[in-house]
């Protein structure tokens, strides 16, 4: 049986990924290789997902209907989340590039199939949000990928879900877990633009609790 251990070098390599990983927000406009693209969807199939259900659903958001549509949520949803801030706080969201929906080529909507019955139920009868979990380690994989291709993506979180759900006419049963904007990143750095910006700071250390 093969040792189970990867090299002293593969570790370093893929804690470095991990560094490089980021949320990317500024993408250069040049056209993402299709090919190089399929490599990173399949991913998908490596990831765990609960009772086996594989409960993904990814829809490819291409034409000027939809992208604008998403692009208008964005906006809507942008200005009312600054409208909950106020003074310096305020001003520093206003300069935060949140998005990079206006250039990125490729853009992605990630959902879950909550009424999948794939898996026949197995881990879900008491524990249902599993299948979004499931959906979420497998986008950890594919952003994962998509840096070792080197590619960039951005989750956009300041969207109306709802809204959103309306514009593509997705199926009743499917929940939005991302919008994903996804390309070339105009920069590769391993601090978060976030903490460059100085909205916030990461822990310095992880806290664990015993009981």
């Amino acid at each position: 049986m093969r040792d189970t251990a990867f090299s002293t070098e593969f570790r370093s390599q893929l804690d470095l990924l991990m560094r490089l990983r980021r949320d990317v927000r500024r993408f250069r406009s040049d056209p993402v290789d299709e090919a190089a693209l399929a490599r990173c969807l399949a991913t998908f199939a490596l990831a765990p997902s609960v009772g086996l259900s594989q409960p993904w659903r990814i829809l490819r958001i291409e034409t000027d209907a939809a992208r604008d549509a998403a692009l208008k949520n964005f906006q809507d949803s942008n200005t009312d989340a600054l409208a909950g801030y106020s003074g310096a706080r305020a001003k520093l969201y206003s300069q935060l590039k949140l998005s990079g929906m206006q250039e990125a080529p490729v853009q992605l909507a990630i959902y879950c199939d909550d009424d999948t019955t794939q898996g026949h139920g197995l881990g879900a009868h008491s524990m249902p949000e599993m299948r979004r979990y499931s959906v979420a380690c497998a986008i950890t994989l594919f952003w994962l990928r998509l840096r070792a291709e080197g590619l960039g993506l951005g989750w956009v979180s300041v969207l109306d879900p709802a809204r959103l759900n309306r514009d593509l006419e997705v199926p009743q049963g499917w929940h939005l877990i991302g919008y994903f904007c996804l390309g070339h990143p105009e920069a590769v750095s391993e601090t978060p633009e976030l903490e460059q910006k100085g909205w916030e700071r990461r822990r310095a250390a992880l806290p664990i609790e015993i009981r």
